[in-house]
Formats: C-alpha cells, structure tokens, sequence
C-alpha cells in the first residue's frame, strides 16, 4: 500500500502499524515538509522481502522479492510537485530510479499533472507539461494501465467543479509479463478530494474457448495435401450448404487430434528444436563435424527457423496487428499486443441498465440477455412509408443484380478478403479456405447456386459471434462497448459477392447529400461542405442553428421490413428482395465474454457490423429521413443555409449524412425545430432508428439569444463552436495549432501501446509508415498543418525509430531528412508530414477537375465561382474564416502545372494554355509564338479543322512569320503534326 501526502513530519512504528496489518507489517516513508507531502510505503512480509530501498525529494522506492516465486520487482510510490522546475527534478528522479536498477517496475502515485487533455475537465489543449510527461512515460518504457470505476481520481477547484484524473499506476513490459490480468480500479472516497486506486490482478477468468484455425498450421510441411485428403474422403450427402457444414466439422475434430498429436505444443517444438541446434554447436567446439553431420547441423536451424516464423505467426494472429510483416521477428511485440487486447477487452464487472454484475456467470447472462432484447423487435405501431417517392434503379440494373453467381466473381471476391482477420463461430479463418481453394471450390460454387434458386442455405453458416469493444478506455458500462460481428467464413464470402454487386448502383439510389459508401464520395467532403456553410453564415454576419443528431445503437435498432419496404420501391427485384430477407433473418448470435461464447439467440431487427452489406442496406434506408427533410424544406417547414457568392444561382444546403452521422443546418426558429422533432419521431416510428437527444446537440452560428428554450424544443443539449464533426474540427480558424492537439494524444496514446524495444527496426519503420505517419492523414486530408504540429509529430516519429528523448539520448544514426528520401536514392521512404499535407491538399484540386457534380464541388463552384470550363475554382478572395477551400486552393498552382488532358471532344481544353500534347503548356514551350497568336483562348476543338481532308490545325497569327522564325515554326508543326487531337 502506497499512501501519498501523509501529512506525517516523523513516521513512526507506531503510527505505521496503527493501519492494523500486525506484527508483519514492513514500511518506509518519506517524512512531510510542514502540512505537506510525505510518503507511505507498507507491505505484508510473509509475501515480500524488501532487498533495498532509496529515498528521494519526490519518491520513495523499494526493491522487493516475491517470497512465492523469488522474482524481483521495484515499486516507486510519488508524490508530484506543482512547478516547472520541480517536475523536471522529478522527471531526473524516475531516470535515476531507472539506471540504479533494471528490475521490473510498478511506479504509482499522485502525480500532480494529467497525461492526457481528456483527463481533465474543461481541458482542451495539450500543455508543455503535458508534453513532457508523455515523453518521460515512453522513455521509460512504462504502460499506462486501462482505469476502472471512473475516468477521473481527484476532484476539487472552485465549488468543486473541476475534475482530473491525478492518480495512476504505470508498470513496464516486464512487469506485466510476471503478474497477468493486471488493472487499475478507482475505489470509493469516503473523505479525501482524491480518490484511492487498486492494483488488481489474478489473471483472466476463462471457460472452454472455441475451435479457432491456426494460420501458422498452413506453414506446416505437407498440412494442405493433409487436409485435402481429409476434404476428399469425407462423403456426405444432403443440400451444397450442409455437405459443407458437415465436412468443415468432420475436419475441425481431425484438426484438434493432429494438432494434439502430431504438430503439439509450439513452445515445446520450439525448444526442442533449438536444443538440437545448441547439440550440434557443442559438437563443433569439440570436434570438426563430418559432411553428414553438417548437413544435419544445418536441418537442425531450419527446423528451428520454421518453429519461430510458426510461433510469430500464431501471435501476429492473435495479436490482430496485421500491418505487420511475418517474419521479422517481431515475436515479442505480438504476444505483447495481444496481452495488452486481452487487458483491454476484459470485463472483471459490467454495469448494464444501471445494475452492476460482478461474478462471472451472471455477467455472461446479462450481457447475453441484454442483446437478445436488444435485437428484437418489439410489436408497436409502425409508420407506412407507401407515399414516399425514392430514388430507383433500372430494370437492367436489377436484372444484372439477380443473374447467376460466377466462379470467377466467387473467387475473386474471396481473394480480395483480408484472411487474418479473427474467424466467427466455425473457426476457419479466410486464409483457410484462400489456401484450399482449388480443392473446396466446387462445393462453394454449388453452394452459390443453391443459395441463387432458392434464396436459402444451412442456418448454421450465418451463426455470429458478437464481440464486444470498449470504445474508451476502462470501459465497465455496456453502453461503452462497440459491438462487431464475427461471421463464418462462408457466409461472410457469400455476403461480400452480393455487396459487391450492390455497391455498383448504390449511387443511384442515395441522394447527394449522403458521403458514406458511395463511390466518389468521401468522409473529408461532409466536414468540407460543414466548414464552408458555416464560413458564409458567419461572413454575412447571419444567424443560424446546427443540429447534430446522434442515432442511438443504430445498425442494432433498423427495422427488416422497413429496409424491405424501401429495397421495392428502389426498384429492386423480388429475388434480391428476398435473399436480402435470408441473409438478415437466418442469423444467430452468441456474445463473446471474456473468450467465451454466451447465449445463443435469433435476432428480428438489426444489421449486423462485420456483414459486408450492412454499410449499403444502411444508407439506402437513411434515405427516408432525407427525403422526409427536403420535403419539409420544400414546405417551408424547415430551412438551411444558402451558399452564394459567384454568378451562378444559390445551392441550398439543409442537411448532411455520414452512415448514420447526421448533421441539419437551420434558422434558429422555434417552429421549425418543432416542425424538425416531427421527423425525427416519424422517421423513428417508420425505420426503428431513434435519436439519441442525450448525446445530440444544437450549436449557435452567431449570436443567438434563447438557446436554452431551443434546446428544449428538440429536446437536446446546447452545444458551442469550435466543435467536432466526424472526428474533425468544425468551425475552427484555420492554422490554429490547437486543432490539432487530439492528433498528436491518439500517436502518443498508440505510442504507449508499444514498446519499440519489442519492434525491430524494419517493424519500427513499418509502423511508421502505416500508423505514426497515417495517424493525421484524416485531418491533413483537408487541413494544413502548421509547422510547429509538423516538427512535433516527426520528433515523436524520430525517438520511436532511433530511441531517444529525455531519458535515453540514443544517437540518431541517419540524419531525418535522409530517412524521408526515397529508398532507390538511400533512404527508408518514410514520408515528411508538411510535402504530405501539401500533396493530399492539391488532391481536392484533381478532385474537382475530375468529380463531375457531387455537392462538394457544387458548394465550391457556387461559393466562389470556376473558370477553365468548369476544370478549376477561380481565385478565393476576403478573409479566411473557417471554411477550408482557401487554404487548398493555394495548391492550385502546382497542381494545374502537373495535370495532363487526354483530349475527347477537345471543347473544354485551351489549345494554347493546358497541358494537353507535351508535358507543358504549348504557351509555356513557345512563349514567342503564344504573344503572336489571335487565338489565345482558343479551345483544342475551335483550333483544328476537321473539314479539310483528315483534318488540319487553323492557327491564326498576328503577322507573317520573319527567316529567323521559321525554325521555331517548324518545330511547333512538328510537334501538332504528330497529334491527331480526335482521334
């Protein structure tokens, strides 16, 4: 027990034994300055023998030996000061700590200071010290443990208003690889403004885990031709669905008795292994070994080559760090991360509907109970939506989604799958059946056509796992866990052909103002769109409302005859109809608690996340509440913002969707927030999809008096600007550091994750580029970064890839600027953030060259107008504000000097001024001739002529050419000789 600002100027036995643990109780402490400070450390000595200890001005730290197993740890308790100056002492203090002993090591205390921005209430911003504590943490190598109980452990400030979280246990790797299952709880406060916080472990309680296929198995030499014969010799008879489910269970009991039997335990092969590899080195220091032997020395390291790429496979596996190559021997790294998922996903007591369950067996039946209500319907009234026109496919359209599976179409949608990926409730990952595809390919294939003629197959191929993912960490309340689905890997393949059909004419069917699952549109375009309509109203000085709607449990509430409903009148056909209603209704689920499945139960609403057509089923269904928007709009019911500014007619924007992301922009009237709740609730009797008023909110653009009472119209919170919209700023000045705070906490939370002295080199830089580096692409997409974030991040890149920082001061080998070189020219590819940001900034100027009408490109065309037919926004001009265009639009320039046309009609390129024939402008090759034309706008179309013969170029100059000018001539008709423009 470790007891911070004890108060105490003299520790005495006494006192300390006054805590009541008798005879073997063993203690230090550091003394109180005053009526401040002072540490307690106390210990049971039946359990540990103190080997040493040191005192400091802000810790106080005992070495201790398990009396059970004999290992030895350290634990440093601390009491953190207030000032600069003094931190920085402490930060010495830990590094001290750090080179005095190598052991493992527990630190806990009260550290006066948060690691993160959301530790604090009302904190928004990452602070210089707050900086320093990340690196110091991540110097040392130590892991900030998941919090139980409560995000904040202090509570104080004026009225006792402001909340922190102070208080932590931090250990490192080593530590965590001695004492499994490990947490930290906040316990109740019966006086102190500080909460206590228990370190809690004793391992994972766990049931019979299921069946899950090993891809490593598929590394063993001569396992395919093994289970081939397996496949082959099994003979069932029955429907294409249950000869595959019956031989995937016949093989699955012959995996686990070959396994048990003839692979066993990988450690114990592993070291087996490498003790043949140490006979044969022992042999050659004692002799010179005969041409046989070293052929059976050199058997022996492949042998033990094969049992650590197995043993790195397996964890890679569990570990679910896929971005990481096999192979390099990142062994540790991955058992790490998987120990670390474990800690994460855990559930030691769960609050569910306000009732806390703590024992095991009734926390499996709470959860279970819990989704089985939840994903069912229940039998109210239900809106008709048989007066809502929307949007429909052709009937060749539906025709081509109803035509005969194709084994091509079958193999290649099974290839494209990611076969890592964790399996549902049969067991088989996709790589299991990418591997025996040429041998499993004909009952898959007969599967497909029975699913085609009679829109059904075995029940037991759509089973579902239901995992539960904490969406923060120290999730305990059910509310706070993601639930993903794991789906057979047949069913899974059978979904994703039909999702690949219906992703072809999903676009026809979802309006515009939806950004999710449609191709050609993004995410980054809503945020765009949102920033720009904001930026109009502030800069014309007009009052407006922003509405974001949060949909509660929404993929789990989405009526089946609701989505029916709308499928028929999008024009699908019966037939898709009704594989459609196979694929939602033949699904059951269990809920995976702690590794173990729980319950088993049907569901009658809901789409699943994990099933490849549930993103698509989704939107086509939000299409209703558009529609029930624009005809409130068209009403005069509801109203939204009118961008304007160039010379083309105002574009209404009222309303923007991602999946079920909902943002509405209105006048602050109260009617019309009426009219607004009137949807939503229609919206919810006909669909099933209810907003979530708790966690939506309206946000004032302008000064907007008697938001509290508007607030309460629709029933929601007040909101303010700068805010948040699909996980990017909204309505913050552009440039403003601070905006990019939240980047830099997730890279330093990801960073704590990992400890790069479990990472080779090659995985550091594999995790850079995948991860460090793609961390602030999102907001980089559609913001500029300032230089100081830029310098930050890569600081942070650099010290992951070399070591370094406060404690180690390991030597950079490579100077950054060589290691962001490409690597035919001697570096390791690893991209600068500012050329990054520059690049994924022009990508908007490509985009709107080559978008045709999505309402992005409309937004910008109407609010600050085009030129070049159309192929590029004109110049912004005024004040920055908020909107982001201006900032993307000063990419412009370089973008159009690297953009090439391929010429068709040639009615909307400029013969002289685009980039159409060479690799530069023909203005910018012949300027002389360029100064002499009358033809200087001319397109490609006005300037050649195609009545004369095969067609010839009409150029036009100002005055006959001189002798010396000929030469020039000559070779500017070479060059229009050689292009023949259309065709």
């Amino acid at each position: 027990m470790c007891i911070q600002e004890t108060k105490v100027q003299c520790m005495t036995d006494s006192i300390a034994r006054s805590i009541g643990a008798g005879r073997f109780l063993g203690w230090r402490a550091v003394n109180a300055e005053g009526a401040s400070g002072g540490i307690f450390i106390c210990w049971d000595r039946r359990a540990l023998d103190m080997l040493d200890w040191e005192e400091g001005q802000f810790t106080l730290s005992c070495r201790f030996r398990n009396i059970e197993d004999g290992n030895v740890w350290v634990f440093t308790g601390v009491y953190g000061p207030f000032t600069k100056a003094e931190r920085n002492a402490l930060w010495e203090e830990f590094g001290a700590i750090r080179g005095l002993w190598e052991d493992s090591w527990c630190i806990g205390g009260d550290f006066n200071i948060t690691l993160f921005s959301r530790e604090r209430s009302g904190q928004r911003r990452i602070s210089s010290a707050m900086r320093n504590f990340a690196e110091i943490v991540d110097d040392l190598g130590l892991v900030d443990l998941p919090l139980q109980g409560g995000d904040f452990t202090w509570n104080g400030g004026l009225h006792n208003q402001t909340w922190a979280r102070l208080d932590r246990f931090m250990v490192s790797s080593s530590w965590m690889d001695q004492f499994s299952g490990i947490n930290q709880c906040r316990l109740p406060r019966p006086v102190s403004d500080h909460f206590p916080i228990m370190l809690v472990g004793g391992g994972i309680r766990r049931g019979p885990t299921p069946f899950r296929f090993e891809n490593m198995w598929l590394k063993a030499e001569g396992f395919k031709e093994l289970v081939r014969s397996w496949w082959q010799g099994i003979d069932v008879r029955g429907s294409a669905s249950y000869k595959l489910a019956t031989k995937m269970k016949e093989i699955k009991q012959k995996l686990k008795v070959w396994n048990r039997e003839v692979f066993g335990k990988l450690e114990s092969n592993k070291s087996a292994a490498l003790q043949q590899v140490e006979f044969w080195d022992r042999e050659e220091n004692d002799r010179i070994l005969t041409m046989e032997e070293v052929e059976l020395k050199k058997e022996a390291k492949e042998n033990y080559k094969k049992w650590v790429i197995m043993e790195e496979t397996h964890w890679r596996q569990l570990s679910r760090e896929i971005w990481l190559k096999e192979g390099d021997r990142n062994t540790g790294f991955f058992h790490r991360m998987a120990s670390a998922h474990r800690r994460n996903n855990c559930m030691e007591r769960v609050k569910i509907n306000g009732e806390w369950f703590l024992e095991e067996q009734e926390i499996r039946e709470g959860i279970a109970n819990a989704f089985k209500e939840l994903l069912s319907e229940d039998m109210g009234w239900k809106a008709d939506i048989g007066s809502l026109q929307l949007d429909q496919i052709s009937q060749e359209e539906a025709e081509m989604l109803e035509r005969p599976f194709t084994e091509e179409e079958i193999q290649g949608a099974l290839m494209e799958m990611n076969g890592d990926k964790a399996p549902g409730p049969d067991g088989f990952t996709l790589a299991f059946w990418q591997s025996c595809w040429d041998f499993v390919k004909e009952e898959i294939i007969e599967m497909f056509k029975e699913f085609f003629e009679h829109s059904s197959f075995l029940k037991s191929l759509n089973n579902t796992f239901l995992v539960l993912i904490p969406k923060k960490c120290g999730a305990e309340d059910l509310g706070d866990f993601r639930p993903i689905s794991l789906l057979g890997g047949l069913y899974k393949l059978l979904a994703k052909v039909l999702a690949n059909r219906l992703k072809r004419v999903v676009g026809k069917v979802v309006s515009n103002s939806q950004n999710a699952f449609v191709r050609g549109r993004q995410i980054l375009d809503a945020s765009l769109i949102a920033n720009e309509v904001i930026d109009s109203w502030q800069k014309r000085r007009e009052k407006g409302l922003i509405c974001k709607l949060d949909i509660e449990k929404a993929y789990d509430s989405i009526n089946w005859k609701f989505l029916l409903k709308v499928l028929q009148k999008m024009g699908f056909g019966s037939k898709w109809v009704g594989w459609m209603w196979s694929c939602l209704s033949s699904a059951k689920f269990s809920v995976m608690v702690n590794g173990v499945p729980a319950g088993f139960f049907p569901s009658t609403k809901g789409l699943r996340q994990g099933d490849p057509l549930s993103p698509y089923l989704f939107v086509m269904g939000m299409e209703v509440l558009d529609v029930l928007i624009r005809r409130a709009v068209e009403g005069g019911f509801l109203s939204g913002c009118n961008i304007r500014g160039g010379s083309e007619s105002p574009l209404h924007i009222s309303h923007l969707f991602f999946a079920d992301d909902t943002i509405i922009f209105c006048e602050a009237r109260k009617d019309h927030l009426t009219h607004l709740s009137w949807v939503l609730f229609w919206f919810e009797a006909a669909s099933g999809l209810k907003i979530n008023l708790a966690k939506s909110e309206i946000i004032p653009v302008g000064e907007v008096g008697g938001m509290e009472e508007l607030a309460v119209e629709l029933g929601c919170k007040v909101g303010s600007l700068p805010s948040q919209y699909l996980g990017l700023p909204l309505g913050v000045r552009n440039r403003a550091p601070y905006m990019w705070d939240g980047v830099e906490e997730r890279v330093r939370r990801r960073l704590a994750l990992w400890k790069r002295q479990y990472i080779s080199k090659g995985g550091r830089v594999t995790l850079i580029k995948s991860t460090l580096a793609s961390m602030p692409i999102y907001q980089m997409s559609i913001f500029r970064m300032p230089k100081m974030v830029a310098r930050r991040l890569e600081k942070l890149q650099r010290d992951f890839l070399w070591g370094g920082g406060q404690m180690e001061g390991k030597t950079h080998l490579v100077n950054w600027e060589v290691v962001c070189t490409d690597k035919t020219k001697g570096g390791l590819g690893i991209r600068k953030l500012a050329l990054l940001n520059k690049a994924l900034l022009g990508k908007w100027i490509w985009r709107y060259a080559s978008d045709k009408d999505n309402l992005w490109k409309q937004v910008i065309k109407v609010k600050y107008g085009q030129e070049n037919f159309g192929w590029r926004p004109k110049k912004t001009m005024g004040a920055v504000g908020v909107g982001v265009w201006k900032e993307i639009w000063k990419e412009s320039e370089w973008c159009w000097n690297n953009m090439f046309f391929k010429v068709g009609k040639g009615n909307t390129i400029r013969f002289w001024t685009d980039v159409w024939c060479l690799e530069t402008a023909l203005s910018h090759c012949f300027p002389h001739l360029f100064a002499m034309t009358v033809q200087r706008n001319a397109t490609v179309e006005e300037m050649w002529d195609q009545n004369s013969g095969n067609g010839n170029w009409n150029l036009n100059f100002l005055r006959d050419f001189n002798d010396w000018e000929l030469g020039l001539v000559g070779d500017f008709l070479q060059i229009l000789r050689a292009t023949n423009p259309l065709g």
